[in-house]
């Protein structure tokens, strides 16, 4: 591989200390949209992909541990082969110990995948394109390794908490991440927005969707900062400004308690969709 950029160094170390965080964060927490629920954010894109008899090629761009590949093998599709590609080694162990043989496995980047061109038929990605430098780049590779009329679809971020926790952790946490938080950029802000996303596809992709995905979850706030600590920005904080963070979040967050010492939140996410042109 070529040399990585700072962000993806301190992603590749961030997940070789916390192998599994996005499948631990997304995988038992139900999805919905105006259009359907799920039973996780994995399942919005393994629905996409048909049981059918045909030969079919899947590829899971980023796949982590592998949890979305698991569920596609776990239909036994007898013509359906699994790919996936990681740049962390620690989640490509994962992924090799909880899945099939069958199932391969390339330790590598979007930006230059090692597959053959006009090799796959559907390329889904969880929760990573969004992170990725040279974002242009790594469309033109998911264009180039998709056959014609191939399918694309990625859950991305869209907001990060949901409901009024958002703003109550966006007004704690702006101070000290200014003075705190070592800057570092991940990815493209283009991958924010829906028209972001319609620049970058546009060309090589057509029949662009999206849907906005809301993942509900109802924590104790021990529970939702224990989730926070698996967040990059948070685990980027030294331990002094973490626990500084703790402190005034969990006071902000106190009177948003449901009777039951609950609070109403979840996770923003978007699907994007699309075929190659």
């Amino acid at each position: 591989m070529t040399p990585l950029t700072a962000a993806e160094t301190y992603l590749q170390d961030f997940h070789q200390r916390q192998v599994g965080a996005t499948s631990a964060a997304f995988a038992h927490l139900p999805a919905s949209s105006p259009v359907g629920s799920w039973a996780s954010s994995y399942e919005v894109l393994t629905s996409l992909i048909p049981a059918v008899d045909t030969p079919l090629t899947v590829l899971d761009l980023a796949c982590g541990d592998g949890h979305l590949l698991g569920l596609l093998a776990a239909r036994r599709q007898p013509r359906l082969q699994l790919l996936g590609v990681d740049m962390s080694q620690g989640e490509l162990a994962a992924a090799r110990a909880a899945l099939p043989a069958s199932v391969r496995l390339l330790h590598g980047r979007g930006q230059a995948l090692e597959l053959p061109s006009a090799s796959v038929d559907y390329l889904v990605s969880h929760m990573a394109l969004m992170l990725m430098d040279d974002i242009e780049r790594v469309v033109r590779e998911m264009r180039r390794v998709l056959r014609p009329d191939g399918h694309f679809a990625a859950i991305v971020g869209r907001t990060f908490l949901l409901g009024e926790v958002n703003d109550v952790f966006m007004r704690v946490f702006k101070p000290i991440a200014s003075t705190e938080l070592p800057p570092l950029r991940f990815g493209d802000r283009r991958t924010g927005s829906e028209a972001g996303w319609r620049g970058l596809l546009d060309g090589a992709f057509a029949d662009v969707e999206f849907d906005d995905i809301d993942v509900p979850w109802t924590p104790t706030p021990s529970e939702l900062w224990t989730a926070l600590l698996d967040t990059y920005d948070i685990d980027r904080l030294d331990d002094g400004a973490r626990q500084r963070l703790r402190n005034a979040f969990l006071d902000a967050v106190a009177p948003l308690q449901t009777g039951d010492g609950l609070i109403a939140t979840g996770w923003g996410l978007r699907a994007v969709r699309a075929r190659a042109a």
